[in-house]
């Protein structure tokens, strides 16, 4: 009898509280609930987990040994269990080598079509080149008027130094009598001494003969003859007149496009060789396409498409600062400074008449075009003081990027290489332009253009011209294209369901979001076609606008529909009202949690009394909408001509003092205006941080704010040892009491004593990781429990110092809600702990690893820690999608925190598609149309009301229901 339903019985795993539950199978299954309400537990660290485990089992016994070591989730039995692939957010590549292009295998679908029906197009000429069999040489020689006279020729010499004394008595030796050197004809034994040190070019003559019938056996034999001598190459002049076809190019000077070939030559290879710059490919397969294999590598970037060059940007990162306070920052910043190239820029500055207490931005642009590059070999006065003597040496100066690339070259030191790495962007390579490839895999071209091209198209631009390439291949190249393009289609099709119709192929796997990784892999999955299976996925409509939602939802049926079961971590309203079975833990986060509040079809869950979810999609809670919008203090901060990848030369006001909101779909150039152009100016400005902001105009009103800080959700850390409390400085505070109290003191403990990350007071097996990282090869690493001292991280003479009855590792082990608590009377860790128990972590452990830590936990840690400072009223926050992970419930308490930021007199400006989030902001600019090229314009700003007026704004749209709510 087929199993009908996932049955699970007494889960444990961290906070649940032995939850039985019954899943139906072959269903898209929605698990939500408050943040750390364990929605994973169950659906990631029980379900996934035991569904991985059992099919490792079926491994070879080699992966079978380590299966000990994999735990066995904390469960009774699961019963109908599939097998198990888990899509989570934190599977991208940090490879530079890897792109949407290849994760998705459409590049290697790529590769095939052009290495079976790519043609390859000299370089010197632009035309086709062919590879020929001896018979088509036959063939095409017979093909001229009968009684054409000719000459077979073998090129052995071309366009080369040197004698070829020895070469020449070798040929007569092989029984040829001709050759003809640099265009004139010779018999061999009365060929001219060559110079040596000029270019020659010398054809041996295979063959004489006129064409006429029965010629072929003949012509086969010395065409091969000829094949063998030159490599590959021969060429067929006539004796008299031109080749048929050629005639205008005889009259206009006897060349071919003016590459040098005669009128009267037919040249044939058996290569694909050009015959005229001899550019010459051996193969067309399939590595030759791959930027990864030394074959088809650019030799200069190594197939990366980009170098590390020294960047005036970080070079001089505060424009406002004259060369006497230090602008050209590797210079400046040497301790002491050193004098030399100070008297350097005195001398400089004497020669070329400017002065070193002129601000950097006021210096003309060729002054600051010979301090960065130096005065080009041309020599100018410099004077140095050396003790009391002052002399003066006329040489080229070097400038200060030269001076760098020099020191970057001489240095064997690996600190000085990491010094001067910082002042490096990467930036396209000079020999590709970033195209990854040689000139040989870029000279193979299908309709015209190299293998390149297209991964610089975005998603849907790519699936265009795919879907036109057909018609423009001829019957044989379609027949064999035929089964690659619909591969091709297929993928390009599924990444446009879920999404991400916007990214470019050749957008490495580095710079995706958690969201957009997420969504690449769940196309794959699609594409793989698998069904019977168990899919685990965590959030996969993190990043995208209400619109691109229904898209993804789609997508989830669909893979539903093929057979599988879809198990969906979601806080999505929408994602939960279409999912066939919802289940909602709570009722409450932590050691609040833990229980199955509701579960059922839609309906079932709605009629919940104790559902906070419930609550929320029925309207018995809501987030309110405030009775008036901030106008702001007064000041803006205006963006003028922003152009940072796809934006449109975009300016944009943001009124201080607000909340404002940059909304618009998802690739519409959000982070864009807000993360590459206004932060990282900001950050320059204010901060002095060594950042380069996206290409602008400039950025007015900074002088309003005295700091700006940028909130994401990259990890507080990315090993078990950074946490919550390390990383908010509580850390600290907690070993400073544990060494304050009097068992240490007996002891002589100092706070050291209590840090896993130094010898002393550490277990050692573990060196106070608490875990052991087992290397499983080929498949991922696995973390097991050190058995010494089972997690704790400590030894035990460490642990015998004790606060209230707890040791350093029981306080490490207690959620933040019970630490504020715990520590109630000690102020600095009280108050840390009340931070982070105010955006919503009360739940998370206090000693949590950050590999843990989902992007929305992360964010809000790092959230805490600027909110526990003390706030000066002028800070401008900048916040990426800081609702990622957030129930209702939280995001209504993230929202409160957020607003009494603004209203101490600070700015919050935050990315969010959450319409939650935006319907309260004060002030809002939606960016867009659409995503990508189509996108980077301002759709509207101003008020939730106003841009809800606005026709264009797919934001507006949403926002216009809402607020009709």
């Amino acid at each position: 009898m087929a199993l009908t339903q996932i049955s699970v019985r007494g889960a444990r795993e961290h906070n649940l509280k032995g939850i039985d539950i019954d899943l139906p199978r072959d269903a898209l299954i929605v698990i939500t609930g408050l943040s750390g309400s364990g929605k994973s537990s169950l659906a990631f660290d029980t379900i996934y987990a035991e569904g991985q485990r059992r099919y490792v089992e079926s491994l070879s016994a080699y992966a079978r040994q380590f299966l000990e070591m994999m735990q066995k989730p904390d469960v009774e039995h699961i019963d109908g269990l599939s097998p198990a692939i888990s899509i989570e957010q934190k599977t991208t590549s940090r490879n530079p080598r890897s792109t949407v292009a290849t994760v998705t295998e459409i590049y290697d679908y790529m590769r095939l079509l052009w290495a079976r029906v790519g043609v390859p197009y000299s370089p010197a000429t632009g035309l086709p080149i062919e590879a020929q069999v001896v018979s088509n040489m036959v063939d095409r020689v017979m093909e001229l008027p009968e009684g054409t006279r000719l000459y077979l020729l073998a090129p052995v010499v071309r366009a080369r130094k040197g004698e070829y004394r020895k070469e020449l008595a070798e040929w007569q030796k092989a029984g040829f009598t001709r050759v003809r050197i640099d265009g004139e004809m010779y018999e061999i034994e009365a060929a001219p001494a060559l110079d040596k040190k000029f270019k020659h070019d010398i054809e041996v003559v295979v063959d004489r003969l006129a064409v006429k019938e029965g010629l072929e056996s003949r012509l086969a034999d010395s065409f091969e003859t000829a094949l063998k001598l030159a490599d590959g190459l021969a060429y067929v002049d006539l004796a008299d007149g031109v080749v048929p076809g050629r005639e205008e190019e005889d009259a206009s000077g006897g060349a071919m496009k003016g590459a040098g070939l005669p009128a009267n030559r037919i040249v044939f290879s058996e290569r694909f060789s050009c015959p005229v710059s001899g550019f010459t490919i051996e193969e067309i397969e399939p590595r030759l396409f791959s930027f990864n294999s030394p074959q088809g590598a650019c030799s200069t970037c190594d197939g990366l498409g980009e170098k590390q060059l020294f960047d005036p940007q970080l070079v001089v990162p505060n424009e406002a600062l004259s060369l006497k306070k230090g602008a050209v920052v590797p210079w400046a910043k040497s301790n002491p400074p050193s004098p030399y190239y100070m008297q350097v820029l005195g001398s400089l500055a004497k020669a070329y008449e400017f002065s070193l207490d002129t601000p950097w931005n006021e210096l003309e642009p060729d002054q600051q075009l010979i301090i960065l590059h130096g005065t080009g070999g041309m020599a100018v006065p410099l004077t140095f003081k050396d003790g009391r003597k002052t002399y003066t040496v006329s040489k080229a100066f070097e400038g200060v990027i030269g001076n760098l690339n020099r020191r970057l070259r001489q240095t064997e030191s690996a600190w000085m290489r990491d010094e001067l790495a910082k002042f490096q962007t990467a930036q396209p390579c000079e020999t590709c332009n970033g195209a990854r490839l040689n000139e040989k895999a870029l000279a193979v071209k299908i309709a015209g253009t190299h293998i390149s091209d297209p991964t610089r198209m975005s998603v849907s631009d790519a699936k265009a011209w795919f879907l036109a390439l057909n018609d423009q291949l001829n019957d044989q190249q379609q027949q064999i294209a035929k089964a690659i393009l619909k591969e091709i289609n297929a993928r390009l099709g599924f990444l446009d369901n879920v999404g991400l119709d916007y990214l470019n192929l050749d957008r490495t796997s580095g710079t995706l979001s958690g969201g957009e990784s997420q969504r690449i892999r769940l196309a794959s999955q699609i594409g793989s076609g698998l069904s019977g299976v168990l899919y685990v996925l965590d959030e996969p409509s993190i990043g995208l606008h209400q619109r691109d939602n229904d898209r993804l939802l789609e997508t989830l049926k669909r893979l539903r529909d093929l057979g599988n079961t879809v198990i969906v971590v979601e806080h999505d309203e929408d994602a939960i009202r279409q999912a066939d079975h919802v289940v909602d833990i709570g009722p409450g986060a932590g050691i609040r949690g833990g229980e199955i509040v509701a579960q059922g079809t839609l309906k079932q869950v709605l009629k919940a009394k104790n559902s906070m979810t419930a609550d929320y999609l029925t309207g018995r809670r809501k987030i309110e909408i405030p009775a008036t919008r901030r106008k702001g203090n007064g000041h803006k901060l205006t963006v003028h001509g922003a152009r940072a990848n796809n934006l449109q030369n975009v300016t944009a006001a943001i009124p201080l003092g607000t909340f404002t909101c940059i909304t618009g779909v998802s690739g519409s150039g959000k982070s864009s205006f807000t993360i590459d152009t206004l932060y990282a100016s900001a950050a320059r400005t204010l901060n002095g941080a060594r950042v380069i902001a996206g290409e602008h105009d400039k950025v007015t009103g900074l002088e309003f704010c005295d700091k700006v800080i940028e909130i994401d959700q990259s990890p507080i850390g990315r090993t078990p040892r950074s946490n919550p409390a390390t990383y908010t400085g509580a850390f600290t505070n907690i070993r400073d009491w544990f060494a304050g109290l009097p068992e240490s003191g007996a002891r002589g403990y100092k706070p050291g004593r209590f840090s896993f990350n130094v010898k002393g007071g550490r277990c050692e097996k573990c060196t106070g990781d608490g875990l052991i990282k087992i290397e499983m090869h080929f498949l991922p690493d696995v973390y097991v429990t050190c058995e010494e001292c089972g997690g704790k991280r400590y030894n035990r003479e460490t642990l015998e110092v004790k606060f209230k009855g707890l040791s350093i590792a029981d306080v490490l082990d207690m959620t933040i809600e019970d630490a504020e608590e715990f520590f109630k009377a000690v102020p600095p860790i009280r108050d840390k702990m009340h931070m982070l128990n105010e955006v919503g972590l009360g739940y998370v452990k206090v000693g949590q690893q950050a590999t843990t830590l989902s992007g929305g936990e992360a964010q809000r840690v790092k959230l805490a820690k600027e909110l526990s400072k003390r706030s000066t009223g002028q800070t401008l926050y900048i916040l990426d999608e800081p609702t990622t992970g957030l129930h209702f419930e939280d995001v209504r308490k993230l929202l409160e925190v957020l607003q009494r930021l603004v209203d101490q007199g600070n700015s919050v400006v935050v990315i969010e598609h959450n319409l939650d989030v935006i319907k309260v902001a004060d002030w809002i600019v939606d960016l867009g149309p659409e995503g990508g090229v189509r996108g980077g314009e301002i759709v509207a700003e101003g008020t939730p009301e106003q841009v809800a007026q606005e026709p264009r704004s797919f934001t507006g749209g949403y926002l216009k229901d809402m607020l009709a709510k």
